[in-house]
């Protein structure tokens, strides 16, 4: 079974930046996509950022394209978001997740996930 493990999350002003990070294991994880969402309260949970599996090609939704970085260290299990220049309106929780395909974007792709790291940026 995957597990998934988050760190990075925090307080910061607009404007700012911060750094999430996730530990996967239980799986092949160069071959698995690789993602992060993220949920505001009363919004439904959205894609920010992806990594397909094997060839390592990253997607962004166009909200923060140019702001966000996704990685992926597939000797470290380990997958991460820059994110630079934040607004408020990136205030949300979000979490990281696992599939069992080389590609996906969408929540029904996934089929593992963390249990999610607050972000909060202040105006």
């Amino acid at each position: 079974q995957v597990q998934l493990v988050e760190s990075g999350g925090g307080l910061v002003q607009a404007g700012g930046s911060l750094r999430l990070s996730c530990a996967a294991s239980g799986r092949t994880f160069s071959a698995s996509a690789m993602g992060w969402f993220r949920q505001a309260p009363g919004k439904e949970r959205e894609f920010v950022a992806g990594v397909s599996g094997i060839t390592g090609n990253t997607y962004y939704a166009d909200s923060v394209k140019g702001r966000f970085t996704i990685s992926r260290d597939n000797a470290k299990n380990t997958v991460s978001l820059q994110m630079n220049t934040l607004k408020p309106e990136d205030t949300a929780m979000y979490y990281c997740a696992a599939a069992d395909r080389p590609y996906t974007i969408v929540v029904t792709g996934y089929n593992y996930w963390g249990r999610g790291t607050q972000v909060t940026v202040s105006s």
